[in-house]
């Protein structure tokens, strides 16, 4: 039914825009010859148009415009004209005529203009052809020109310049739906969502939204002057879960009757007058069209002056309902217009674990819908794909079970792929060979991980409130003392993915740049609820000591925030360091465990020696006492076997010492060490 009023409404806009133009030509036509027969058409004409308004069941976009804007009969006549011209090519022989030119027949006989310049009519042709004309129709204040309806030709007279209507207003005349060529490539349509579909907390939020703009809620169709921001308050939606931010403010519309499109200001132009241009362009399909504006900030950076100028521009001008979306609360300057901050959260636990159970509502999830909120902090929408591509693999079985928690790790992959390096988790604890000091450590470790949600959630422990509920840990050590095997264990047992992160690449010479590196980082691993493994933490936790500089300040600041994200990382985020002298101990206080990985001695050395050769390996007379007198570390040890493998491998041969010696010489010379006469012994 709706499609069919629709194509009805349609069929009718487009006779009235025919007999409104029809209408239009014989007025001309009377100017351009007195004839008793042109002047009998006038009443039948007029009746036409009058039989096809009636026949709308909605005004027609003529009507429509004409309204919005406030045009006179004049500046009505005027833009019809310029229409008149683009769909009826005897308008321009008329207009040409009117002026003077001469027309050349075509193949079927009609005039038409000797020069394309002269199919459009002027200012000084419609003056002297229309009723209830007026000189100041075509001010650059005027509706005409202020909201870009129709175009000025520039010549070198104003009366003089062919008029020409703007491609959108053409299309809007005839009913088919069009976006600005100056706007399309900024604007991104977001879809309509019933209240009913957001989660209680965002829903709530949503109907306190649409109370309070609701009083308020229009845009001004006065000109510059009349303008009233007053009427229209900006809502800032501040928080982390992006796509609850867009279902809000696209709920809030659907309440309030309005269409939600998305502009990202990355793409805004930050030249004056571009940066006018858009705001008037949008201004203007914000009345035809009933649309309200999206503006997405979530990547704006306070450093980049440019834009942030442009935005405040934007936000201060633009007269239309406008909704603004960011991480934190931006800090816009000068600004007149009313802000109404509202802070979104992803779905708290329990709206999560709802929306689990309904979307497996035939399955028996047991305890794994407490599992998957106690380890994936997932919004609304990242909950119902992942459910949705679940239960489309999961036909024939009984319980969705692993697909379900590995459907929620891959979530942030997309992205952190592009920011971190991977590393599939394949070890277990017999792999890691450390004192038990340190494997008890690592164990309590991964207990806080996987009893978070008990703790914290079940039993609202919480003695520092909601600062610091991040697990964060710090692994000191010499290079291969297996800190890095340690992560992976970590990761495996948990069945979570492994993300190493190479802080000497983060850090950036350029202010700001690390903060906003270390945000794309932690943003994308929050869903996935990874483990974090930063490298070369020297890089950035150098010993600060006294601010001397802008550089040391700004260090400083680095500092704070990495540490400040640790905290609140809901996942297990860990730093390594070869050298824990150097780090300062402000520092060390806010890490929640701190793993002092060992150089291995020879008992350890013997077992990792022992473990490091698979079943499947050949080999022959192997010493593991001898190889175990070697003094290097476990990953030292795993390069000197592997390196033994492919030359036994070379030889046709199984493994045997002298390969083991032979690629022990080559380890000691890439680490610049002297392999001495104690390690070697007996060896040859």
């Amino acid at each position: 039914m709706m499609a069919e009023t629709t194509v009805n409404w349609t069929q009718a806009n487009q006779r009235y825009l025919l007999a409104a133009l029809a209408l239009l030509k014989n007025t001309l036509e009377s100017h351009k010859q007195e004839s008793s027969v042109v002047e009998e058409q006038r009443p039948t004409l007029q009746h036409a148009l009058e039989e096809a308004e009636a026949a709308l069941p909605v005004p027609a976009n003529l009507t429509r415009l004409c309204e919005i804007f406030k045009l006179s009969v004049f500046e009505r006549d005027v833009l019809l004209l310029c229409a008149g011209v683009e769909f009826d090519g005897s308008f321009a022989a008329l207009c040409a005529s009117i002026q003077g030119y001469p027309a050349n027949q075509n193949n079927e006989g009609l005039a038409q203009p000797t020069s394309p310049h002269v199919a459009n009519p002027t200012f000084g042709l419609m003056l002297a052809v229309l009723s209830a004309a007026h000189w100041d129709a075509l001010s650059p204040d005027a509706p005409l020109r202020y909201w870009h309806l129709i175009e000025v030709v520039q010549g070198n007279l104003l009366t003089t310049s062919p008029l020409r209507i703007s491609e959108n207003m053409l299309h809007y005349l005839v009913g088919v739906p069009y976006i600005d060529a100056h706007l399309a490539h900024l604007l991104t349509t977001l879809p309509s969502i019933a209240p009913d579909d957001l989660v209680p907390s965002q829903r709530t939020l949503a109907e306190r939204i649409v109370a309070g703009w609701s009083h308020h809620i229009g845009i001004s169709t006065q000109l510059p002057s009349g303008h009233d921001h007053s009427r229209n308050p900006v809502i800032q939606l501040c928080g982390e879960d992006l796509t609850g931010k867009q279902a809000i403010a696209a709920a809030v519309c659907a309440m309030l009757g309005f269409h939600l499109r998305s502009m990202n200001v990355t793409a805004l132009p930050t030249a004056s007058q571009d940066l006018a241009l858009v705001i008037r362009l949008w201004e203007r399909h914000a009345l035809l069209h009933g649309d309200v504006l999206l503006l997405d900030c979530s990547e704006l950076e306070q450093a980049d002056t440019a834009c942030v100028s442009a935005v405040t521009r934007l936000v201060q001008q633009l007269c239309s309902p406008l909704i603004v979306i960011s991480r934190e609360r931006l800090a816009l300057s000068g600004l007149s217009r009313p802000m109404q901050i509202v802070d979104v959260s992803r779905p708290a636990p329990y709206e999560q674990r709802n929306l689990w159970r309904s979307s497996f509502a035939a399955y028996e999830l047991n305890g794994q819908v407490d599992q998957l909120v106690a380890q994936f902090h997932l919004s609304a929408s990242s909950i119902r794909t992942t459910a949705a591509n679940v239960l489309s693999t999961i036909e024939g079985q009984d319980e969705p079970g692993i697909l379900l928690w590995d459907a929620c790790r891959i979530q942030a992959r997309p992205t952190l792929d592009a920011l971190a390096q991977r590393i599939e988790p394949q070890a277990g604890w017999d792999d890691l060979i450390l004192p038990a000091a340190q494997r008890q450590l690592l164990q309590e470790i991964v207990a806080q991980v996987r009893q978070r949600s008990t703790v914290y959630e079940t039993w609202n422990f919480r003695p520092g409130g909601t600062r610091g509920l991040g697990i964060s840990a710090l692994f000191a050590g010499a290079s291969g003392t297996g800190k890095t095997l340690a992560a992976e264990v970590m990761a495996h047992v948990l069945r979570l993915d492994l993300y190493r992160v190479d802080l000497s690449s983060v850090v950036s010479n350029y202010v700001g740049e690390t903060e906003k590196n270390l945000r794309r980082v932690f943003d994308a691993a929050e869903e996935g609820g990874v483990v974090l493994l930063f490298d070369e933490a020297d890089a950035l936790f150098g010993k600060r000591g006294e601010v001397k500089d802008s550089h040391d300040r700004y260090a400083n600041i680095e500092v704070s925030y990495l540490l400040q994200r640790m905290e609140a990382y809901r996942g297990l985020a860990i730093l390594t360091t070869n050298f824990k002298q150097a780090l300062d101990t402000a520092f060390l206080r806010r890490i929640r465990f701190m793993v002092q990985f060992p150089f291995p001695d020879m008992t350890q050395r013997s077992e990792i020696w022992r473990r490091i050769f698979s079943a499947a390996l050949p080999t022959s007379g192997l010493d593991i006492q001898q190889l175990a007198r070697l003094n290097i570390a476990g990953g030292n040890i795993r390069n000197i076997a592997l390196n033994a493998a492919f030359l036994a491998a070379e030889d046709g041969e199984p493994v045997q010492m002298k390969h083991l010696l032979h690629s022990a010489g080559t380890e000691y010379t890439k680490i610049e060490k002297p392999l001495t006469r104690a390690e070697i012994g007996d060896w040859i």
